[in-house]
Parts: C-alpha cells; structure tokens; sequence
C-alpha cells in the first residue's frame, strides 16, 4: 500500500493508536522526495534519521509555500492534482503562495469527513448559498474546492452568488427570503468579509430575516477584506440579529490554502462545549494536531501556554505536513484556541526560520 492509500484509509477510518508511526513514515517519505524540505532540515541542524518523535520534527513556516515548489517530486503531477493559490491580500497577487495537492481524493475526504462532524452533524441536506465562488468560478482556491464538494454531498439546492470580482448581495438576500418563506433550512458557506457585506444590506434593506429553524452559517477568513473586521463575537450576534440563526449554528472555520484540514469551533451543534463566542475553541479532526511553540526558539509548550501555533497534517502527505503559522494561540486537550497574529518583532524564532529556508532554496535552486 502507498503512503498515499495509508494516509486515506487513516482519514476514513482514523485509529488514534497509529497516528503517530503513520505521522513519522509521511516525515520520511517528505524527507527523501521534497527536496528544498530535506534542505531546510539539513540547515537548522536536524538530523531525520534522529527524528522518533512528531514533536522533534522542525517544522516549515507557510510562508515558505510562497518561495518554493513543496510538493513531493515521488509521483508526477496528474488528472487526481491540483494547484491551488493564496488570495494575495496580505502581501499582494505577485507573492501569492502555492500548494499543489497530488491527490485531489485525500482532500476531499479531509475536508468532508470533519465539515460532516463540526458542521453537518444532523445530516440532512439543505439548501446551500455560497458567499465565495466555487471551484468552477475560482479553479485555483482551496475554499472554492471544498465549497463545491460540501454543496455535492450536503446540499439539496446551491445557490454562488460570487464571483472573483465580489458578491451579489440582492440575489444572496432574494435566495434567504424564498427559503424563509418555504421554511427551507439554509446553509451559509461565506468568507467574513461576506458576512459583513450581507450583514449590512440586510440591515439597510426590508428588514432582518427569520431563517427556517436548523438553518446555519459558517464563515472563515477572519477581518481580511474587510475595513471595519468583525470579531467572531459580532458574526455570531449579526448572525442572530439579522439572519436569526442560533448562535450554536453559527460557525468560524481555521483554514489556509498551505493545509489540506480545518478547524471548525465547537458548539452544542458539534460537542460539548458551550462557550462565549469570543472564547471559542476550536477542534482538529484525528489526523491533523496541533502544537504550540515558543516564538522566539521554536520549542514545544505546555497545555494552556500561549505561542505560535503549529499543526502536523496527514493529508498534506504529498507535499509537507508540519507547517509553522503566523498565528498565536493555546492548545488545550487537543482544542485550539486563536488569539491573534504573530507579530513580527516578538516572533525571532520564526524569522529565522523562514530566513534560513529562503536563503537555502536560493542556493539549492541555482
């Protein structure tokens, strides 16, 4: 069996007992076939061959996915592929990164099985209105992908009305009044920034709605795009003011394009946790976890500590799986919490690292 079919079954069918020897053979075989990977390692001074633990592994900032081809060179490119971009709207179209993920199949069971437990637990399709564009009108984004798959095995209706150049608001609010008249339970798949823009018009418009009961909303990308950011704390009262969704049902999704697994808040709807919006913990499905690490020198902290938070996922198998974010946060038991970006001037350790890697593709690539 592939480290590819490995890693499938091991999201279909997750053991806890075997994460961690499945973790370490996909370290491995990321080693010996992701060349500027193995070339980083070399130079922060680690030794693969000593690596026994996930925790020993260094891992790579995503910023890395901006100056290098990450993924694994053990098998071409194919028809099951795909490459997908960042928005650019933090450091501008021309420094976008890129995550070419070699087999479309591990995403999409990633993305489904989790969005299945933390979104659609009661399993019922409904109608779904899309606030970003879908794979169709947006090739090259993750979110895009896994907008459509969630509207092929959720969705009993699909209604995007985006495209690249922004949203549609009077067709998103005509759509949400034709559901709350034929009481047809309505999931809201949206960026922030969408949210806040469909927040506004319903506000400025007839008045605010009353969606059918189970209707729901998950949004992601936090205040990028917007001009006054909304805190999860506002998406979540918004949502009940204008759309009145419960706030259980109203939900913030961690993801980026350089992971192929999210994070969704935990909610009655999904566990049983029963938190302030604002102090909102997020849970990892089995084959992505989290670590927290000291910003300065990158080493392991303890539960309830606040540092950089860092995440080792499976089915990122074919390009790298222990990747370095910007953002700061606590993990608790496994449950995450977001606290902010990492800013520069206190994030040492992390410069260095990205500082090394880039300096090292320079040379590695001629």
């Amino acid at each position: 069996m592939s480290i590819f079919a490995e890693v499938l079954a091991f999201i279909r069918d997750p053991d806890a007992d075997c994460f961690e020897q499945l973790a370490l053979e996909v370290f491995r075989f990321q080693v010996a076939n992701v060349a500027p990977y193995r070339t980083y390692l070399a130079t922060v001074g680690c030794d693969p061959l000593k690596v026994r633990a996930i925790e020993q592994i260094p891992p790579l900032s995503t910023l890395a996915f901006k100056y290098t081809q990450t993924e694994s060179t053990a098998v071409p490119p194919g028809p099951a592929s795909r490459l997908f971009r960042t928005s650019g709207t933090t450091t501008g179209a021309d420094q976008r990164g890129r995550h070419l993920v070699l087999d479309l199949e591990i995403y999409r069971a990633a993305a489904l099985n989790h969005l299945r437990r933390m979104f659609f637990p009661d399993l019922q399709r409904m109608a779904i209105l899309a606030l970003h564009p879908t794979a169709d009108r947006m090739p090259e984004s993750s979110l895009g992908q896994m907008i459509t798959w969630a509207s092929e095995e959720f969705g009993a209706e699909t209604v995007c009305t985006a495209t690249p150049a922004g949203i549609d608001v009077a067709e998103s609010i005509n759509f949400l009044n034709a559901c709350q008249r034929d009481v047809h339970p309505v999931a809201i798949l949206a960026t922030t920034a969408a949210c806040a823009r469909l927040f506004e018009a319903v506000a400025t418009g007839a008045g605010p709605l009353a969606l059918p009961p189970g209707s729901r909303l998950m949004d992601t990308g936090g205040s990028k795009g917007q001009s006054t950011p909304l805190d999860a704390s506002a998406v979540v009262e918004l949502a009940a003011a204008r759309l009145g969704l419960a706030p259980a049902l109203v939900i913030n999704e961690y993801g980026m394009t350089e992971l192929c697994s999210q994070l969704y808040d935990a909610t009655p709807l999904n566990s049983a946790y029963d938190e302030r919006a604002a102090s909102r913990r997020k849970l990892a499905p089995p084959w992505l976890r989290p670590f927290v690490l000291d910003p300065a020198t990158l080493r392991p902290m303890g539960d309830g500590e606040a540092g950089v938070l860092a995440f080792f996922d499976l089915a990122n198998v074919g390009s790298v799986s222990m990747l370095l974010t910007e953002d700061i946060g606590t993990v608790v038991d496994g449950a995450v919490r977001i606290l902010g970006r990492a800013a520069a001037a206190e994030a040492r350790g992390c410069a260095l690292a990205i500082a090394e890697f880039a300096v090292n593709n320079d040379t590695d690539s001629g």
